[in-house]
């Protein structure tokens, strides 16, 4: 196994949600990745085979609980459990990522906190650290008692609207909860902020009520950390225009893209959607209007930061 970086301590497995990332985070590190294969018995059940020894290694899993998010989560799980049943030195899962973020608390009665009980199971089979992406909720680092290491995807998603040089810009948060990144993007892009005030009767429909702040005649620029089902995106992008934005753009770290999204997104007065490959895209959604950015040389950086026991804080900006 041919290993560019100079420490065949450190070692790269990928599991199925995103092997195209993998390969990239790879590259930019300098390792091939680790020989290992998941296989499904008949009835479903997982089993996973790690083809090379780890002995006393360093191991970086790379995984996004992504749909269908119960068999990522699974499948990352059994390879913990493996990885310390073969004398892994360490198990540091990368997730760029986190499924199940967005149930962080008990929004009513009898809820489950279920980011908290993924956390559990992810210390409980054997993790050692966790590399992750723009968490749905940043508290949600609180929900481990192992090192978490948060990388934030506004610096990418920012260098590329830098790069596309747009006049009169306006940073737009779609609700009230992602104020704090539409501030971060609009500190990048020395533009001013504006806010969408929506309520949402139930789960997955949203309902754009006004705007709060200064759009019209600028260049709207949309940032959310996840578009599911682009429900609330793309009203929201509606309404900028019939409030007299000159253009809409939408951004967000995690794809998930899910039932209706592409069609929305599509049909919509978006004129791009800058999105991260956190997630696996398949061809029948990369439509014209989406431009996927990289997070691999954020990652693959990290990843030596911490094999290296240097700061990691410096990515953050």
């Amino acid at each position: 196994m041919s290993n560019r970086y100079g420490d065949s301590n450190l070692k790269i497995f990928t599991l199925n949600s995103n092997p195209a990332l993998a390969k990239e985070i790879a590259d930019v590190v300098g390792v091939d990745l680790g020989k290992s294969s998941v296989t499904r018995f008949s009835d479903g059940e997982i089993q996973i085979n790690i083809e090379e020894s780890i002995r006393g290694c360093d191991v970086y899993i790379i995984q996004s609980t992504s749909g269908p998010v119960n068999e990522h989560l699974m499948e990352l799980l059994i390879m913990i459990d493996a990885l310390k049943r073969a004398s892994a030195k360490t198990i540091n899962i990368v997730i760029p990522y986190y499924g199940y973020a967005r149930q962080d608390r008990k929004a009513r009665a009898r809820e489950p906190i279920t980011a908290k009980l993924v956390a559990n199971l992810l210390e409980t089979a054997g993790s050692t650290r966790v590399i992750t992406l723009d968490l749905h909720a940043p508290q949600i680092q609180g929900f481990f008692d192992i090192p978490i290491d948060h990388l934030m995807g506004v610096p990418i998603l920012g260098e590329y609207f830098l790069g596309k040089e747009l006049e009169d810009i306006v940073i737009v948060s779609p609700d009230h909860g992602g104020v704090t990144r539409a501030r971060k993007l609009a500190d990048k892009l020395k533009a001013p902020i504006a806010i969408i005030d929506k309520r949402r009767p139930r789960p997955n429909v949203s309902e754009v009520m006004n705007i709060v702040g200064h759009i019209e005649g600028k260049t709207a620029i949309l940032i959310d950390d996840i578009i599911d089902t682009a429900g609330t995106i793309t009203l929201a992008a509606n309404a900028l225009v019939e409030n007299g934005a000159k253009e809409v753009y939408a951004c967000c770290t995690h794809p998930v893209l899910s039932g209706p999204a592409i069609e929305r997104i599509q049909n919509s007065k978006i004129k791009e959607l800058v999105v991260t490959n956190s997630i696996l895209l398949p061809e029948e959604k990369r439509i014209d209007k989406l431009v996927e950015l990289s997070v691999a040389p954020l990652i693959g950086e990290a990843i030596i930061r911490v094999h290296e026991k240097q700061s990691v804080s410096l990515l953050f900006d």
